[in-house]
């Protein structure tokens, strides 16, 4: 990466390191532990809501989860209007959807459940609703929306995204295919259920790769650093350490509670901890895979993570050594503990049946791939390296052999 560039990332990263100590962040109030979601009726009502929009999908009604909690706001005397209209990467057209019926229902504030997809769904018709002159495409970015927004309540289905306690709503455009967010404290939700229940009917498969979402959210906050304050940095050691205690436990034994309600915990202050230390390259390159071969989230941050820890070289062994000590993981120098850290990642996959590469990544699509990724991470997120085109090609075409192809040498030049 050249001179110039780095310079200016870094410039522009100190100037937000600043600025950030001006926004509003907080954390989420919480209702926890088992069948608490069923509680929500009542704790809505004390705050004056009497109308809620239930954002969630398909999937989720097929398999009943949504059913203990419209009873529970049937029998509190709650009407509730039901969206469920989302695509597995929500885009432009599904919010647009979602913001008309919160309108004609004359809603009053957002439940979100699900994982990522509903949470940022929701969040983005909340954005709507507070420009109902702009679209999802003039929202994307930093501080767009800076208006306040209705009340949001989340309640996770899933142990991995985090949306319950960030400010970023992830939508692409679907005459695009850009997957880019909508970023601004105003979107972080007041309230966060983390009922365990909720989760145990997850398959194994998106056990570990929402799990090993959270684990990247973690990583990413706790490498970049510029950004957190030692609360931030506190989440994230705390989120690695549950991680690494509760998610094989629980992908081999699905309805053990107390690793749920762990694996929510650690999803939950991943989230809160990125919500202000940004992530990094797995996530800017993993935004462009899911939105343009609808690759879920959690497998795309899963596969890259290890292959972007280990192209960062020395620039991570430190902090990556960090967090090997914070899980037990012990070793020699920073470079030895770092490794035996990637490896425990790359072992975590191997046991859980996610593959090493890729091999759905098309040449044609790489200088579109290498250049949203940069849009997306540069100059705002603080990484431990600076990469432009050559880094993300690299990456593309270490993840593409893992995967079993290669990519032709004038695209990986």
């Amino acid at each position: 990466m050249g001179f110039a560039k780095t310079a200016y990332c870094r410039a522009f990263q100190s100037v937000m390191k600043v600025g950030n100590y001006f926004l509003p962040f907080r954390t989420p109030e919480t209702l926890r532990g088992a069948g608490c979601v069923e509680r929500l009726p009542e704790e809505m009502i004390k705050r004056n809501v009497r109308r809620p929009l239930l954002v969630t999908d398909s999937g989720l009604m097929k398999l009943g989860l949504p059913q203990g909690l419209l009873r529970a706001m049937e029998k509190a005397g709650m009407p509730c209007t039901l969206f469920c209209d989302i695509q597995p990467n929500p885009t432009d057209e599904n919010v647009e959807a979602g913001f008309r019926v919160f309108r004609e229902s004359g809603c009053d504030a957002i439940v979100a459940m699900g994982g990522g997809s509903p949470m940022d769904c929701a969040k983005a018709i909340a954005a709507r609703n507070a420009h109902p002159g702009r679209s999802i495409a003039q929202l994307q970015g930093v501080i767009t929306v800076h208006k306040r927004v209705v009340p949001l309540w989340a309640v996770p289905t899933t142990a991995g995204t985090g949306s319950e306690t960030t400010v970023a709503a992830v939508i692409t455009v679907a005459e695009t295919r850009h997957k880019a967010s909508i970023n601004d404290p105003v979107l972080m939700p007041r309230y966060a259920v983390l009922d365990p229940e909720l989760t145990v009917g997850l398959p194994p498969h998106i056990t570990a790769t929402t799990g090993l979402d959270a684990l990247c959210h973690a990583v990413e906050s706790y490498l970049n650093h510029t950004y957190c304050t030692g609360l931030e940095l506190d989440y994230a050691r705390r989120a690695v350490r549950l991680v690494y205690d509760n998610l094989y436990p629980v992908y081999r034994d699905g309805s053990d509670l107390e690793a749920r309600q762990n694996m929510q915990l650690a999803a939950f202050y991943a989230g809160r901890s990125f919500t202000r230390g940004c992530v990094g390259y797995i996530h800017a390159v993993g935004h462009t895979l899911s939105g343009l071969y609808g690759l879920p989230h959690g497998l795309a941050m899963s596969v890259l993570m290890p292959h972007v820890l280990r192209q960062y070289g020395s620039a991570a062994e430190k902090r990556l050594g960090e967090l090997a000590e914070v899980c037990g993981i012990m070793g020699g120098s920073d470079r030895e503990k770092a490794d035996r850290f990637i490896a425990w990642i790359e072992g975590m996959k191997e046991k859980t049946g996610i593959p090493e590469g890729l091999d759905c990544i098309r040449p044609e699509d790489v200088p579109r791939i290498v250049r949203w990724a940069d849009r997306e991470a540069n100059p705002l997120y603080p990484v431990p390296q600076i990469w432009g085109e050559k880094e993300l090609r690299t990456l593309l075409d270490t993840v593409v052999q893992a995967g079993g192809k290669r990519l032709p040498r004038s695209q990986t030049a």
